[in-house]
C-alpha cells in the first residue's frame, strides 16, 4: 500500500545494497541458486537440489518436475487481469466473509450499497475491512471446522463512510471500529464454507476495544496516561504460537494521528523517526477524538497516546473475554508480521520485518523453554532479548543485542530501547532493508524475509540489480544455534526483476506476503504495480531452487486495484485461504468484487477460499 512507502531513517549504517555490491563481487552460481564461494552456506537445501529435490506428500499430478513439487497448470500472463480474480485451471476458489459480515444476522450485513455504509454499532459487530494476515485455528485437529483469526489493516474514507474526509465523530468511529482483527467461527458445509453466526466465538477486536501491556515496558511513564488502552490499529501481517494464540501486527499506525485545527505540534525526534506528521495518512481522526490529536496538552489522559502502537498483540481466539495483550519484549516499530519457531532448549524465536525503506530486520529470544516459562506463569514473549540484523559483505550475518548490555546504547534504559526499538537499532549498527515484510521458516531451519521494493535508493550500477530496486526480492539466512545464536549465514533466494523475461509466464514483482510449507514450497503474495499488466497475484515456488531461473508458477491473479495477502491452510493442506485487500482501490467504476460486475456496487475486501479439483495439497 502507499502508506508503507516512506522513509524516516535518518542514520548512516551501511546500506543493505552496498553490502550486496560487496557480496556480489565473491559469489557464485550453484545449481542455479547462489552460495557462498566456501561453500558453507544452505548446504542442505543445495545438496537436496543436486540431489532431484525433495518429493512432496501429493506426487506429481501433471507435468513430472525434477522435484515434484509444484505441477499445476499456471494462470497465463493474459488472464490474471480485469475486475475478477483467475486461477489456475487446477484449482477453484469460493468467497468468505467480505467485509461488512455481521457476526449474529444475515439481514445486517452490509452488502456494498454505496448509499448506506455500516453505522459505528453495526460495524463493531461486523466483520472488518482491510482483509490482511491471518490464521486458521482449528477444533480437534479437523479440516472442516475451525476459528479464522483475521487482520483488519485499512480502509479508505470514502469506502468506508463515503466522504473523503469525516465530517462528525461518528464517520471517525466507523472507521476505527472497521479496523484490528475478526475472530470468527467458519464449518465447511455440503462442499462449501461458510460463518458460523452466533457463535460464541464470534469477536471483533478494534480501535476502541480495551487492551493491556505486558512485559518490560507495561508499567513505563513512556506509554503512561490517564485513560485507559485501547485499540489495536493498521493490522498488518501476523503469527500464532505454540501454545494456540493468535499474534497481530500493528503497521502503519503513524497514519491515524494528525494535529486538529487548532492545536499547535512540533515533532520529537522520536515522534519523526517514527514518521509522524501533521497531516498523517488522511483519515482525520485527530479533528474528533483527542487520542489521535497531536497537538493535544502534555499533561493530557492521552499524553503517550502514539507510544501506545506499533506493538505485536496477542489474542486467544478461544477466550473471547480475554482482552488482547500487547507484548513490548517484541520492540515497537512497524511490525509486517512475525514467524515464531521453537529454538534451542525449547526456546521461542520469533523473526520480524519493520516495513519502511531502509528500515531492520529483527529477532527475539525467549529468555527459556517457553513450556517451563508458560508453567510457571510467565508469558515466553515478555522474557528475552531482542536483536536487529547486521548483513556482512562476506554472507555472513551478526545479530546485534539490543539492550543496555549493548554499549552502543550506552544511556538508553531497556523501556526506552522498546519503545524506540528503531533508534536503538540505528546506534547498534544494523542494516537498513528494502522494506522488510513477512518472513517465514523453511523445513530445514532457513529464514525468508520478503524486500518489497525501494525505488530510493541512489547508489545503482550495472553490477547491482537492487538500486534502485523498484520490484523487490527475498532474502534468506541460516541462524547459529538452531535459531539462537548471534550470527548466521545469509544469501539471496531471488530478485524479481529477473522473473521479468520476455514472454515468460513466471513474471512477479513488489513481494510481501509469504508462507513455506513442510514440503518446501514458498507462497508469494504481491502488493505492487506487477509487469506485463498482471493484477497483484500469488505465486508458488521451490525453495529447493533460487536465484534467476526458479520456476515460479503463477497460481492466483486478484482483481484490478487489490492486494494478495494473507495466507493459511488447513491441517492437512488441502484447503486455503488468501485475501484480496482494497479491490478496485474501492472504486466501483474498476471493480465491484465480490458482487457481480455493476459499475455501482461497492467493492469489499474478502477471503478467497482455494482447494485443488482433485482435492490434492495446495501448491502441488
Amino acid at each position: 500500500m502507499d502508506h508503507d512507502e516512506g522513509s524516516s531513517n535518518p542514520s548512516s549504517n551501511r546500506t543493505f545494497v552496498d553490502v550486496l555490491t560487496g557480496y556480489a563481487s565473491r559469489r557464485q552460481v550453484m545449481q542455479g541458486g547462489l552460495t557462498l564461494a566456501a561453500g558453507t552456506f544452505f548446504g542442505s537445501s543445495l545438496a537436496m537440489a543436486a540431489a532431484g529435490g525433495k518429493k512432496g506428500p501429493n506426487g506429481p499430478v501433471g507435468q513430472d518436475l525434477k522435484n515434484g513439487l509444484i505441477n499445476f497448470t499456471p494462470v497465463p500472463i493474459a488472464e490474471g487481469t480485469g475486475p475478477m480474480p483467475s486461477i489456475s485451471v487446477d484449482y477453484q476458489y469460493e468467497v468468505l466473509i467480505p467485509w461488512g459480515t455481521h457476526l449474529e444476522n444475515p439481514d445486517q450485513d452490509y452488502l456494498g450499497d454505496p448509499g448506506s455504509r455500516p453505522t459505528p454499532t453495526q460495524q463493531t459487530r461486523q466483520v472488518g475491512i482491510g482483509h490482511d494476515g491471518m490464521w486458521f485455528f482449528p477444533f480437534r485437529g479437523s479440516n472442516t471446522r475451525g476459528l479464522l483469526a483475521i487482520n483488519h489493516e485499512f480502509g479508505d474514507n470514502f469506502q468506508v463512510f463515503g466522504k473523503s474526509f469525516p465530517e462528525n465523530g461518528d464517520d471517525v468511529l466507523i472507521s476505527q471500529h472497521a479496523h484490528g482483527i475478526s475472530v470468527v467461527e467458519i464449518r465447511k458445509q455440503g462442499g462449501s464454507w461458510e460463518l458460523v453466526r452466533g457463535s460464541e466465538y464470534n469477536r471483533r477486536v478494534h480501535g476502541n476495544t480495551p487492551v493491556t501491556f505486558s512485559g518490560p515496558v507495561a508499567n513505563s511513564e513512556l506509554i503512561a496516561g490517564d485513560s485507559v488502552p485501547m485499540g489495536t490499529l493498521n493490522n498488518c501481517a501476523n503469527g500464532y504460537t505454540p501454545w494456540g494464540t493468535y499474534l497481530t501486527c500493528e503497521e502503519n499506525f503513524n497514519g491515524y494521528f494528525n494535529v486538529a485545527p487548532g492545536s499547535s505540534w512540533t515533532a520529537t525526534a522520536e515522534q519523526a523517526r517514527y514518521g509522524f506528521s501533521g497531516g498523517g495518512f488522511g483519515y482525520g481522526w485527530g479533528n474528533f477524538d483527542e487520542r489521535f490529536d497531536l497537538g493535544r496538552a502534555d499533561n493530557s489522559a492521552f499524553r503517550n497516546e502514539e507510544n501506545r502502537f506499533g506493538w505485536i498483540v496477542e489474542v486467544d481466539p478461544f477466550n473471547p473475554d480475554a482482552a488482547p495483550v500487547k507484548r513490548t519484549a517484541l520492540g515497537r516499530c512497524k511490525h509486517e508480521g512475525i514467524a515464531i519457531v521453537e529454538g534451542r532448549g525449547g526456546r521461542i524465536v520469533g523473526y520480524m520485518g519493520d516495513d519502511e525503506r531502509f528500515d531492520y530486520i529483527y529477532k527475539f529470544v525467549s529468555a527459556g523453554n517457553w513450556k517451563s516459562m508458560r508453567a510457571q506463569g510467565q508469558s515466553p514473549l515478555d522474557h528475552g532479548t531482542l536483536y536487529a540484523a547486521k548483513f556482512n559483505d562476506d554472507g555472513s550475518g551478526e545479530w546485534l543485542e539490543l539492550s543496555p548490555d549493548n554499549p552502543a546504547l550506552a544511556g538508553m534504559s531497556l523501556e526506552e530501547i522498546l519503545t524506540y526499538a528503531r533508534i536503538a537499532a540505528d546506534k547498534a549498527g544494523a542494516t537498513p532493508m528494502d522494506r522488510p515484510e513477512w518472513t517465514a521458516v523453511a523445513p530445514n531451519g532457513d529464514v525468508y524475509c520478503a524486500l518489497t521494493n525501494n525505488s530510493r535508493r541512489t547508489e545503482a550500477d550495472a553490477a547491482n540489480p537492487l538500486a534502485p530496486n523498484a520490484d523487490g526480492h527475498i532474502i534468506r539466512w541460516h541462524d547459529s544455534e538452531q535459531h539462537t545464536g548471534l550470527s548466521f549465514t545469509w544469501d539471496i533466494f531471488v530478485i524479481a526483476q529477473d522473473t521479468h523475461g520476455e514472454g515468460d509466464e513466471r513474471t512477479f514483482s513488489d513481494p510481501d506476503g509469504i508462507w513455506i510449507d513442510p514440503d518446501g514450497r514458498i507462497f508469494i503474495q504481491t502488493d505492487g504495480g506487477q509487469k506485463k499488466g498482471l493484477n497483484n497475484q500469488m505465486v508458488v515456488a521451490s525453495t529447493y531452487d533460487s536465484g534467476p531461473d526458479l520456476d515460479v508458477r503463477r497460481l492466483f491473479a486478484g482483481v484490478t486495484g487489490d492486494e494478495i495477502t494473507g495466507i493459511t491452510v488447513t491441517p492437512d493442506r488441502r484447503t486455503m485461504f488468501i485475501n484480496t485487500q482494497h479491490p478496485g482501490d474501492g472504486n466501483p467504476a474498476l471493480s465491484n468484487f465480490p458482487a457481480a460486475p455493476d459499475g455501482v456496487t461497492i467493492p469489499r475486501d474478502c477471503t478467497i477460499v482455494i482447494t485443488r479439483k482433485d482435492g490434492g495439497v495446495i501448491g502441488s
